[in-house]
C-alpha cells in the first residue's frame, strides 16, 4: 500500500469522506475501491439530464462532489484506493488514553500508535478506569480502535496528531 507523504484525507471535506467510507465499507463493492470507482458510483446516481449536463456545468452538492473527485483523481491518480481518503476521528475515550500517554513523565520520545497499543496491551485502560479517567465499559474497545488506527495510518504514526479536542 502507498503511504502518502500527506495526510490525504484531510484534503477531503467531511461529505465526501462520509461517502468514500460508505463504499469502502459496503460489502458488495468490488474491492479496493478507488476514486474512480467511487466517482462512476456517484455520476451514476445523477438523472441522465443532469449527467449531460455536469460534463458542462456544475450546480448541485452531488456535482461538487464530483468535482473534489476529479481533483482528487488528477493529483493522485486513477487507482488511488479510496480508504486513503477516508477522515478518521478517534473516540473521546481513545483521546484520553493518547493523552495519558503523551503526558507519561516517563516517555523519552514522542508517542506513535504503536506505543498507545502497547500501553492499553499492558493495563493504561484498566488504570485510567480506575482513576476515574475513563468509565468501567470505555475500555472495552480501545483494543479493536487502536488496531484499526495502526492499519490506517501506521504503527509508526505520532498518536497526537490524532487527539479529538472538544
Amino acid at each position: 500500500m502507498i503511504r502518502h507523504p500527506i495526510d490525504v484525507a484531510s484534503r477531503v471535506s467531511p461529505a465526501l469522506s462520509a461517502l468514500l467510507e460508505s463504499r469502502v465499507n459496503d460489502p458488495d463493492c468490488e474491492q479496493p475501491v478507488t476514486l474512480v470507482a467511487v466517482r462512476h458510483f456517484l455520476a451514476n446516481l445523477l438523472p441522465t439530464a443532469l449527467r449531460e449536463a455536469e460534463q458542462m456545468h456544475h450546480f448541485d452538492v452531488s456535482e461538487s462532489l464530483l468535482d473534489e473527485l476529479d481533483s482528487l483523481i488528477e493529483e493522485f491518480g486513477r487507482s488511488a484506493l479510496a480508504v486513503d481518503f477516508v477522515q478518521v476521528n478517534v473516540s473521546e475515550q481513545m483521546s484520553r488514553v493518547i493523552e495519558a500517554v503523551v503526558n507519561d513523565e516517563n516517555r523519552k520520545n514522542p508517542p506513535t500508535l504503536a506505543a498507545v497499543k502497547d500501553a492499553i496491551d499492558t493495563g493504561l485502560g484498566a488504570r485510567l478506569v480506575g482513576e476515574g479517567g475513563l468509565d468501567e465499559d470505555e475500555d472495552d474497545t480501545l483494543v479493536s480502535e487502536i488496531e484499526t488506527l495502526i492499519e490506517h495510518f501506521g504503527a509508526d504514526t505520532l498518536a497526537e496528531g490524532l487527539l479529538r479536542y472538544e
